[in-house]
């Protein structure tokens, strides 16, 4: 695993990390919650369907 691959990775688990929280305290919908996972997705340069994703 390349060094980018892994900053990038640690950045988007962080960003979901949040993200859940404000879904879990009704801040966000389910929809808003996979919008966002999808542009993290591309922001962060992951594969759509990359095993490190939260919504498959």
């Amino acid at each position: 695993m390349s060094e980018e691959f892994f900053r990038n990775l640690a950045a988007y688990k962080a960003a979901m990390s949040l993200a859940k929280g404000m879904l879990h305290q009704g801040i966000i919908s389910e929809s808003e919650y996979a919008e966002i996972d999808t542009i993290m997705t591309k922001k962060y340069d992951l594969s759509l369907d990359s095993i490190f994703r939260t919504i498959a």
